[in-house]
């Protein structure tokens, strides 16, 4: 098996990505990403997008800087289902945590939904402990267009930042 080498790149999410981010979720997760990238613009929020040569994102996360006093919170995090565990999701991460640093900030905090075990290995990998559980629960899209709401239980981990 031959490795390839392909060059990473981080910036801003900007509008014009939304279309090309349907594999990150419904047109409802969209159209609140997009909300995010109005947020972004008053420097609530960074919003990251992790592109190779074309461009196009392959991994997008944000990071809100009012949801808990003093902490980055990591959260919206995808990697596009084709390029998971080829070290992209750890390139997100660590470049968010470049952002929450330029701010002064010493900690990031992210959840992480308890039966995703994937981006729970890759948080715990990273240096992410986890503090707590919390219940979460949000609208979602289903296929067929509707609306259900989905409820899940979180762990909430903490990273201290160098």
């Amino acid at each position: 098996m031959a490795n390839v080498m392909v060059k990473l790149s981080v910036r801003d999410l900007v509008h014009a990505d939304l279309a090309s981010c349907g594999w990150a979720g419904s047109d409802r997760h969209l159209a609140n990403v997009g909300e995010q990238l109005v947020r972004a613009r008053s420097g609530e929020v960074d919003y990251l997008a992790v592109c190779a040569a074309t461009d196009i994102p392959g991994a997008k996360g944000g990071v809100d800087y009012r949801a808990k006093a003093g902490v980055g919170t990591l959260w919206q995090l995808a990697v596009h289902p084709a390029l998971q565990s080829c070290g992209i999701g750890t390139f997100l991460v660590e470049a968010a945590e470049l952002r929450i640093r330029g701010r002064g900030l010493r900690q990031a905090e992210l959840s992480v939904e308890e039966d995703n075990y994937r981006a729970r290995a890759l948080y715990d990998r990273l240096g992410y402990v986890a503090y707590d559980r919390q219940p979460d629960a949000w609208e979602e899209q289903a296929p067929d267009g509707s609306l259900r709401r989905r409820e899940t239980v979180c762990t909430v981990m903490r990273k201290e930042l160098a």
